[in-house]
């Protein structure tokens, strides 16, 4: 009970990190700047993976995608094919968790839903690591850019994605680790358990090679037989006589 409960509440965690991870995709605020002193009053320029927008105090804001992959920056590029493969890996994991936890009914006997579920756990870590490098990669341009006194274009902060992309990514990585000791926890637990059959049928297997109401150990000896030397006594008393 105490194993599939740990299943379930891994299985929580990174279902909940996987959907924070999907959702900082179509985010416009990987990276925002704030310009004063125009004449809609305060404009905000945001950024991501896909596209530029500015917007106003009004709400207004119109959006341009960039115009070419190829002519884009290594790190957005980067970034991009990072954050596709921990979105895919978060999927296929999820998929397999649902197999191979114990409270579902599909996947087969006990050893193979298992496998199944520590592969899910791997696949979940491997998401998790993988979209934690490309926010932190995105993270480190901003600040590099933001300190650099020789940098004279626009400065950018932090936006709320690559927040929500963090959070998401240590959700992700810590309901596989969990996923992948409550699976160990389970073998191991199975492996003492046939250990200890395994030994009490040796045990009784070798009490039962006595007959029965005979059983003793291997140390015990048997009493001494006096029956000899009891005959060999009577005899020589009638010998005399």
């Amino acid at each position: 009970m105490r194993l599939m409960i740990q299943e379930i509440c891994a299985f929580i965690l990174t279902t909940v990190g996987w959907a924070l991870v999907c959702s900082t995709m179509p985010t416009e605020i990987w990276k925002i700047a704030t310009l004063d002193g125009i004449v809609l009053g305060t404009a905000l320029i945001t950024s991501n993976l896909w596209k530029n927008c500015v917007g106003d105090s009004t709400g207004v804001s119109n959006c341009k995608d960039f115009p070419s992959m190829l002519a884009l920056d290594g790190y957005i590029q980067a970034c991009r094919g990072l954050t596709i493969a921990a979105i895919c890996l978060g999927f296929f994991g999820s998929i397999f968790a649902l197999v191979g936890m114990k409270c579902t009914k599909i996947g087969g006997t006990d050893n193979s839903k298992a496998r199944v579920a520590c592969f899910a756990g791997v696949n979940f870590i491997l998401s998790g690591l993988c979209s934690l490098s490309a926010y932190s990669l995105y993270a480190h341009r901003i600040t590099s850019e933001f300190f650099d006194p020789m940098f004279v274009a626009q400065k950018y902060d932090l936006g709320t994605a690559l927040f929500i992309g963090w959070g998401g990514s240590v959700l992700c990585i810590l309901g596989g680790v969990i996923l992948c000791f409550s699976i160990a926890d389970s073998f191991s637990k199975r492996h003492g358990h046939a250990k200890n059959i395994y030994k009490g049928a040796a045990s009784h297997s070798h009490i039962s090679s006595y007959p029965r109401g005979q059983a003793r150990s291997i140390n015990q000896r048997p009493p001494p037989d006096y029956s000899n030397s009891s005959r060999i006594q009577h005899f020589d008393k009638n010998a005399y006589v």
